[in-house]
């Protein structure tokens, strides 16, 4: 990745990569990758402390994404920083190429978990974390929920164990796009105030505009409180592309003929 690019243009970019990876491969979820993509180039620009020439190297930090079925932001960001070549991509879920539907670690450098039972990520993450404080090293952990993912019991027990064991290197984000496959959250599950429910349970809680590069930034950087860290970020599920913004029906549909198109005027034209 050219260092003069912006997060901003990196995200742009990443959208764009999504909705052309759905296209091509049939796969749905484009909606929930592109509400991440700001998130992703947040911290693989600025914050996430990797090597791309060397995605084994120990003292790396860690990011899982939990919700693994919006990989193709994931995916793209990998290639785009420079983890993979970037023609790769369009190739996703088709004979022979090692993207699968969901995120996959294997022949996938810089991926440290193959994730799409929601819930599992979190865990995992929080398993890397106590094995940093158990070796005494420095890596931070990162790991990034959808709001409808919390949904799940496993999260909460994840929540527990990381104040137990004081996982001050663990931050969870969560995408907060207020939908999930069959609805909106608040309809499916209500959360009522998931800020409050993540400080009940011992975290620290921040929260920020999911697409403001800033805002994200300044949550992200500013000091630790002792504490695992809780980012809810507010996003929009199908950022990017107006006629995707809101719309339930891209949770699951793959942009084709004129939706395709014009998808990409819209990203491009940004």
């Amino acid at each position: 990745m050219p260092v003069s690019m912006t997060s901003e243009e990196l995200a742009r970019r990443l959208r764009i990569h999504a909705v052309e990876m759905a296209h091509f491969s049939g796969e749905s979820h484009v909606a929930s990758a592109l509400s991440m993509c700001d998130i992703v180039a947040v911290l693989y620009r600025h914050i996430l402390r990797v090597d791309p020439g060397d995605p084994g190297w120990e003292g790396r930090d860690r990011f899982f994404l939990s919700k693994g079925h919006a990989c193709s932001a994931l995916y793209a960001v990998l290639a785009e920083t420079g983890f993979f070549d970037p023609a790769l991509l369009n190739g996703q879920c088709q004979n022979g190429s090692p993207l699968s539907g969901h995120v996959t670690r294997k022949g996938v450098p810089g991926v440290e978990w193959s994730t799409g039972s929601l819930g599992h990520g979190c865990c995992a993450a929080a398993g890397a974390a106590l094995n940093g404080k158990l070796k005494k090293k420095d890596y931070r952990v990162y790991c990034l929920l959808g709001d409808g993912e919390c949904d799940e019991g496993s999260v909460w027990e994840m929540a527990l164990f990381a104040h137990q064991y004081g996982l001050d290197n663990l931050c969870v984000i969560v995408d907060q796009n207020g939908m999930q496959a069959m609805g909106r959250t608040e309809k499916v599950a209500d959360h009522i105030d998931l800020a409050k429910k993540w400080e009940a349970f011992g975290w620290e809680v921040r929260q920020a505009d999911g697409h403001s590069h800033r805002a994200l930034r300044e949550a992200l950087e500013g000091p630790l409180a002792g504490a695992p860290l809780c980012l809810i970020a507010h996003t929009v599920k199908g950022k990017g592309v107006s006629f995707m913004e809101n719309n339930l029906l891209w949770h699951y549909r793959d942009p084709q003929g004129e939706f395709f198109e014009n998808a990409l005027r819209e990203l491009e034209e940004r």
